[in-house]
């Protein structure tokens, strides 16, 4: 990896350009998401450098007990976040525009474990299931989705992510706070 070869916009970067082992699978870029409609004009995985470099840290410890990371969202344009309000006025599961998300900061990511093939590893929920069963505290799963959650959430605060509690597949890179809001178009990272 030569950093100064790898397209930058005020710190955010192609995943792809740090890691191209994690499985990109933007479910806003498609019509598999809670809005029934594809809002991400294309399916570019775009992060802050640190938290790119976090991600790929934790694709590592994935893959050393012989999973995968995968990537359902990452950065997410501020005006991409007002269409997710206007739909779902839930704060459990999506900011307010004018507040804004990490995700707005290019320092959230929501993943899942796949096997080394790819197939997802089964769950509590499915993503972006707005319940009770998409919370870490919840209990009245099958024991193999838990243990599933728990090791999700130990490789990801291993690498230096923090969890919330609402959603086992959504993690904040710890330093969070040192990034702005944004409203760059996915496009530009290509």
């Amino acid at each position: 990896m030569i950093l100064n070869k790898i397209k930058m916009i005020d710190g955010l970067i192609n995943v792809r350009d740090i890691d191209d082992s994690i499985i990109i699978d933007l479910r806003y870029a498609t019509e598999n998401n809670f809005l029934n409609k594809k809002i991400y004009d294309i399916p570019v995985c775009v992060l802050q450098l640190n938290t790119a470099l976090k991600l790929s840290k934790a694709n590592s410890f994935a893959k050393d007990l012989g999973y995968r990371l995968k990537v359902l969202d990452a950065y997410r344009p501020l005006s991409v976040q007002k269409i997710m309000w206007d739909i779902i006025k839930n704060e459990d599961f999506v900011a307010p525009y004018w507040r804004g998300s990490n995700h707005n900061r290019g320092a959230a990511v929501d993943v899942t474990l796949t096997f080394e093939n790819g197939d997802e590893i089964l769950m509590p929920s499915d993503y972006d299931e707005f319940s009770e069963r998409a919370s870490i505290n919840y209990k009245d799963a099958p024991t193999i989705a838990i243990e599933n959650r728990e090791l999700l959430s130990m490789i990801m605060i291993k690498a230096g992510f923090l969890r919330i509690e609402s959603e086992w597949w959504h993690f904040n890179d710890s330093e969070y706070e040192k990034y702005g809001l944004y409203d760059i178009s996915l496009e530009k990272f290509i």
